[in-house]
């Protein structure tokens, strides 16, 4: 070939002329512009190319520099390549012209030529360029030469197709070469050459980077099998243990039977027993022994007083307490109301907390300053819409169809023009996102883009091969907004895909992107930008919405969106579906405990006197029916019931005024959580009075009472020879129905809150402070939920103890004596009224109203399973032994357990079910490619000198080894060679500094010049050459690799805003605007010369789990960490969502320091209670193990750790100290015990436990459990995943473990080794007690003789 024979048409290129003669001597002029474009190579010799071709290739170049110059083996290599195609005088050995055409000038020229290459320059070739990068499009400059090819062969492919902007006629290169031909091979440069001409920088050949340091493998943890090492320690140790275990109680049962063998030989025979069986129960076990022992185990026994001081005091309070509010119940109603009223006069300063950034993050969280900083200096982040579009039949009628694409089109067109929103008439033109300034293209990244907004001109055969060049070469099809569109950002589905053909590509993503014109916008601007780009949002969320109802029947598609509103809208939907939860969970423990509490008496019984005839039996049934169902209206407290629940949300009011007047914000996991565990919390309480009322109730109804407390002892009858009258106490008419007590309502209040209220008391100060250890917790939900829920529970204490106990359940003991109905106090029943024949049924009735195990409270049924059945089985030693086998095995299965516990918390689940966000973020998951863009920001270093420019720079000879651009690329490059991401670092990083320095290289002369005339004024992309040069062009020192001739100071500043206000186009790809507009943040005011930060952009791998969000958080903490160290400059990275994961980063240890110091509180304040370390101890464990075994569940039941299960765990703390506490301070109160590790003392301990199991036992399960579960259930019927995963299963596991542990495990532990009781005298006759301490003195010790302990 030689020479050009015109072109196609007037405005296509030329093209050469076919020619098989000798090459040819160029002229001068044409010689010393061959040796310029071609090199030293062509300085002498022959050629087959004129002056015009190697203009035409100068020019060509020029274009291909402006790409590539940045690499030298890549720009040499092409220019060798091309310099030989066209002008070597070998050229026939290497080329054949395979066919000719026809000019518009008549002429016949080259339309197809082979060109052959050998496999080992072309190869060569390849690599040099294939790493090459393009900072402004985040790319490779083979995205532009090469069409992003992976191999020569389609490299090759690509430069020799006839197309527009590349070759004017088709070059083929065959693989394999005739023998006619030779192929054209010389030495390829390699990018890691040393000469000049051919070295690269580390940004654009990795393989000269430095090699950065490995890093620890975090997946190399320690197994055996599939087992952990930990794990399998814990089953192995577990099992070693339950063997020991079993094998010593086999060994110890059968010396035990050895000596009891042995004692009844000796006993037959007459002899002194010398068995510690003989001594059991008896007087004279030495008691001096008994205590040195017990002082050996408990050293805090050893120094406790005779008197336990706290509890005594604690009692003589609440004894006072109790009797004045009863006593004076309006007066409390006064004083109570009016404190409540002020503190609520709070909710004037009420607000909630909707701003994620501010409730998950706290103010001071390093992440949230850094956000701030980059939101001041740069500008919010934009606000993406996207849809994503799917067939409904892929596989015979593919998203990619021409029907398809015409309705994208319609749909695109409607969205960008003729979409207004009411009422202010925006379109997309007012708030989208526009690069090159307002009035500007807007950034729309949809498929449409490469056909240029329109298929007009395409037709079903012309569309396919449109999109696949544009997908191979997207620099090829540029959008109206000038940024070249990667397939991966309008094709789902194809990054990573084995794909034939991007036409079967299984989805379209179309994305309008919305920002403020301004970056920074000013804070006025910004706001007003927002409102308006809401309100434009929320208009195309409704056209979206029908278009997604319509779409699957007029086009087959299916449409899936998400607007900047729609993910709070959707929040805020799944709001108020909570909303009739928590009601109705309210309603159903309103039910549970009215129907619970209500009825004193028992039905109708059928034991009755055998009647003469079947006319008096019914009778009698009916008049007992009649008696039972007075006595029920009477006896029920559902008025009392109702009175819980108001005070149970009064206290929640109160807690939300009190913190709200003090600017503590509520927020939506405070609005979920805080009303059930008030409500749980509150309504336990209600039944621990009530039992502990019903308690002395029965005992004082009794005809016979005994000066020992029958809720102390087994076995009442034991004592009866101790009898004391309490008439004196009593006040009530005669009259009143059921029968008269023998102490007023205000006394017997009393006595039940001096019972009840220490034992109140402990567990809400066990849970408030576990609360309060919450707020230590930096992040603003968290810490704002741990202090509205502490407030809650301890109002509520304080409003059930003054309010419920002193006035409520005081006016319903009055009621009650007065005869009248609940519910409707207005109305008094008659006496009963006594019938000729009816005093055998009423000597039933009365045994029935007097009996002790009456009722359908706490005292009924279920305390007669408790006293009969439970009690007795479960202090076994069998049952013991086996309990802690099971309850053992149990904690090493949560310790494993918690070892799978994940972090993060699935968008997905705080949405409703049937929320079209669901679907779209199944889709983004399924079919979107692209990560989320990742900024290293830069602060606090000098880039206006040299030193400065060099720690952040990569592309010139003189930039650190380990410079900011050097070290991204090598962490990039490092997930190449690994197969699990290390980095998340999908694409090159745009490093602003090397594209400026580019920018100003006067061979680009089409990119940086000045006038002539004026250097201070920069020419515009349409000056002339006759008025303009280039900025650097004659500069002394000129423009360099080794940076010395660079701009520094203030005229670095000057060339900066220049560039930044320069635009990339064909002319000149190196601008500034579109790509870097908003990189670099220059100082306001006095110190707008100062360049006081700027960013380096790129983008993360596609992030498809939480662990891999986490993840990208901290490997780009580690980069930002290393970069730091190395350069020494301030460094950050900052991507949209690290502010949400930031909490993840250190969770685990957060959640351990509050579980921890929660279990170090209860520790303190139970053993401070309960007078014994060892006890509280105890409790301690049993709480532990409970919060144990929900961690456990969290993996099987698909509960990740997050803020929300956090604040779950902290509350099962503090829930689980409820269930156990009041059966420890029941043990300890049930008299002294004798010390530990004697016969006496086991025995002693387990009558103990089952006076303390039975005397609380039924109200921690009908009270504690019962209720929790309830409400539960009512909540398990939510719709919403979050409410279900996060509340139902991880309460339901907690309610279920606290029961266990607490009334099972926790009797067990308590009978084997708790602590010794408080001193016998604090639990002699409660009424003689009350009398001591109405009178001022204190009582004498009351201790049992020798005989009634004999007696048993």
């Amino acid at each position: 070939m030689r020479d050009t024979c015109g072109s196609k048409s007037i405005f296509g290129k030329q093209l050469p002329c076919p020619y098989d003669g000798p090459p040819k001597e160029p002229s001068t002029s044409t010689r010393n512009i061959l040796r310029e474009v071609c090199g030293p190579e062509f300085s002498s010799g022959p050629v087959c190319c004129t002056h015009d071709q190697l203009i035409t290739l100068e020019d060509n170049f020029r274009i291909v520099d402006k790409i590539v110059s940045a690499c030298p083996a890549c720009k040499n290599n092409f220019h060798d390549f091309f310099c030989k195609f066209t002008c070597s005088p070998n050229q026939g050995s290497f080329l054949n012209v395979t066919s000719t055409q026809t000019t518009n000038s008549d002429q016949i020229a080259v339309k197809s030529v082979d060109f052959y290459v050998g496999p080992q320059f072309g190869q060569g070739f390849f690599e040099s360029c294939k790493d090459v990068k393009f900072d402004a499009s985040n790319g490779y400059a083979m995205d532009f030469i090469g069409g992003g090819a992976k191999n020569y062969h389609d490299f090759f492919e690509f430069l020799g197709e006839e197309k527009d902007l590349g070759s004017p006629f088709q070059i083929n290169f065959p693989s394999t070469s005739t023998p006619s031909f030779t192929p054209l091979s010389p030495s390829p440069r390699n990018c890691s050459d040393n000469d000049l001409a051919s070295r690269c920088t580390c940004i654009d050949c990795p393989s000269i980077c430095p090699v950065l340091p490995d890093l620890p493998d975090v997946g190399s943890a320690c197994h055996v099998g599939l087992l952990s090492c930990l794990s399998f320690t814990l089953i192995l140790t577990y099992s070693i243990a339950v063997v020991g275990f079993i094998l010593g109680f086999l060994i110890q049962g059968t010396i035990r039977k050895r000596r009891e063998r042995r004692y009844e030989r000796l006993a037959l025979s007459g002899e002194t027993p010398t068995s510690p069986r003989a001594l059991v129960g008896a007087a004279s076990l030495d008691d001096h022994n008994a205590d040195l022992a017990r002082g050996l185990i408990d050293p805090v026994e050893t120094v406790q007083p005779k008197q336990y001081k706290l509890n005594t005091l604690l009692r003589k309070f609440f004894y006072k307490l109790g009797f004045n509010t009863a006593t004076y119940p309006m007066l409390t109603c006064a004083v109570v109301f009016t404190f409540i009223g002020l503190i609520n006069i709070g909710w004037t300063k009420f607000d909630i907390e909707t701003d994620p950034v501010r409730l998950w993050v706290a103010p001071n969280s390093e992440t949230r300053i850094q956000k701030d900083f980059f939101d001041e200096h740069f500008g919010p982040f934009y606000r993406p819409q996207q849809i994503f579009i799917t067939s409904t039949d892929q596989e015979n009628h593919p998203v990619l169809s021409f029907e398809h694409l015409q309705y994208v089109s319609a749909l695109e067109k409607h969205i960008r023009h003729k979409l207004v929103s009411l009422p202010n008439n925006l379109t997309l033109d007012d708030v989208c996102f526009s690069p090159a300034g307002p009035g500007s293209p807007c950034v729309v990244q949809s498929v449409m883009g490469w056909f240029g907004g329109s298929l007009d001109g395409y037709d079903e055969n012309t569309y396919k091969d449109r999109i696949e060049r544009c997908a191979r070469s997207p620099v090829e099809c540029l959008p109206d907004f000038g940024q070249p569109l990667a397939p991966h950002y309008v094709l789902g589905g194809t990054r990573d895909a084995n794909l034939n053909t991007y036409l079967d590509a299984p989805a379209l993503v179309m994305t309008a992107v919305l920002s403020s014109s301004l970056s920074p916008p000013d804070p006025e601007q910004q706001q007003t930008f927002e409102r308006a780009a809401e309100e434009w949002e929320r208009t195309l969320r409704v056209f979206l919405e029908e278009v997604k109802i319509r779409a699957p029947t007029e086009a087959g598609l299916n449409v899936d969106f998400s607007t900047g509103v729609s993910l709070e809208e959707e929040i805020g939907k799944e709001g108020n579906t909570d909303v009739r939860v928590v009601v109705g969970s309210y309603i159903a423990m309103f039910l549970y405990v009215g129907l619970t509490l209500g009825g004193g008496g028992s039905g109708p019984s059928s034991t009755r006197r055998a009647s003469p005839n079947n006319a008096n039996r019914w009778r009698l049934h009916w008049r007992a029916a009649i008696s039972w169902l007075r006595s029920y209206t009477l006896t029920s407290h559902t008025l009392l019931a109702l009175f819980s629940l108001v005070l149970v949300l009064l206290s929640i009011s109160t807690s939300v005024a009190l913190f709200s007047l003090v600017g503590v914000k509520v927020t939506l996991v405070i609005a979920e959580v805080i009303p059930f565990l008030v409500l749980a919390v509150g309504v336990d309480n209600v039944f621990l009075l009530m039992g502990e009322l019903e308690h002395a109730e029965a005992r004082m109804m009794s005809p016979t009472r005994t000066t020992h407390s029958s809720r102390h002892f087994p076995n009442p009858s034991r004592h009866n020879h101790h009898t004391s009258s309490l008439s004196s106490y009593s006040s009530a008419p005669s009259s009143a129905y059921p029968n008269p007590s023998y102490l007023p309502p205000p006394a017997r209040v009393a006595l039940t809150l001096s019972l009840i209220g220490p034992s109140i008391l402990l567990s809400t100060l066990a849970e408030s402070v576990a609360f309060l250890l919450g707020a230590l917790v930096p992040m603003p939900a968290v810490r704002n939920f741990a202090l509205y829920a502490a407030g809650g529970v301890m109002i509520n204490a304080l409003l059930q103890v003054c309010l419920l106990a002193g006035v409520g359940m005081g006016l319903d003991a009055r009621r009650i004596e007065a005869g009248r109905v609940d519910c409707i106090p207005c109305i008094s029943l008659p006496g009963q009224i006594s019938l000729p024949g009816d005093e055998d049924d009423r000597d039933t009735l009365n045994e029935q109203q007097t009996s002790p195990e009456s009722g359908s409270g706490p005292s009924g049924w279920l305390g007669r399973f408790f006293r009969r059945y439970y009690a007795p089985f479960l202090l076994r030693p069998v049952v013991k032994a086996v309990v802690l086998i099971v309850f053992g095995g149990i904690f090493v299965a949560g310790i494993i357990g918690m070892q799978g516990i994940e972090l993060g918390l699935d968008q997905r689940l705080a949405l409703p079910a049937s929320s079209y966000l669901v679907s779209y973020f199944d889709k983004m998951d399924q079919y979107f490619d692209v990560g989320p863009p990742v900024y290293f920001v830069v602060r606090d270093v000098d880039v206006t000198r040299r030193e400065g420019q060099q720690k952040l720079c990569g592309r010139f000879t003189t930039c650190e080894k380990m410079s900011l651009s050097n070290i991204l690329e090598a962490e990039r490059t490092r997930d190449q060679s690994q197969t699990k991401s290390s980095s998340h670092l999908a694409d090159p990083a745009a490093s602003w500094i090397d594209t400026f320095f580019a920018w100003l290289d006067p061979e680009m002369d089409t990119c940086c010049r000045v006038r002539k005339r004026d250097p201070s004024v920069l020419c515009r992309p349409r000056d002339g050459a006759r008025l303009c040069r280039p900025c650097f062009e004659d500069r002394d020192p000129g423009w360099n690799v080794t940076m010395e001739g660079f701009p520094e100071g203030k005229e670095f500043v000057q060339y900066a805003r220049w560039w930044l206000a320069s635009e990339a186009g064909e002319e000149c790809p190196l601008g500034g605007r579109e790509g870097f507009s908003g990189s670099v943040a220059f100082g306001k005011g006095p110190d707008d010369d100062e360049i006081v930060a700027s960013h380096f952009r790129t983008f993360h791998t596609p992030l498809r789990s939480q662990s891999e969000f986490i993840a990208s958080l901290s490997s780009a903490r580690r980069i930002a960490e290393s970069i730091s160290e190395s350069t020494g400059v301030d460094v950050f990275p900052y991507s949209p969502h690290y502010v949400f994961f930031d909490q993840y980063l250190t969770i685990a240890s957060t959640t351990q320091m509050i579980l921890g110091l929660g279990l170090l509180s209860t520790l303190i304040i139970t053993s401070t209670f309960l007078g014994s370390l060892r006890s509280g101890g105890i409790v301690t464990a049993v709480t532990g193990m409970v919060v144990v075994s929900v961690m456990g569940m969290m993996r099987l039941e698909g509960v990740s750790l997050n803020a929300i299960s956090l604040v779950n765990l902290v509350m099962a703390e503090g829930i689980a100290v409820e269930f156990c506490v009041h059966v420890a301070r029941a043990f300890m109160s049930a008299g002294s015990g004798s010390g530990y590790g004697s016969a006496k003392g086991q025995k002693e301990r387990d009558e103990r436990m089952y006076i303390g199991l039975t005397s609380v036992g039924p109200s921690v399960l009908s009270g504690i459990t019962f209720t929790k579960l309830i409400g539960m259930c009512v909540l398990g019927l939510t719709r919403s995943k979050l409410l279900e995963i996060y509340y139902f299963r991880m309460w339901l596991t907690l309610i279920i473990a606290g029961a266990l542990h607490g009334l099972v495990l926790l009797p067990v532990i308590l009978s084997i080794a708790g602590g010794a009781a408080f001193p016998a005298q604090q639990e002699a006759d409660e009424e003689w007690m009350a009398s001591a301490i109405r009178s001022g003195y204190e009582y004498a010790p009351f201790l049992a003789d020798d005989d009634s302990v004999a007696s048993d």
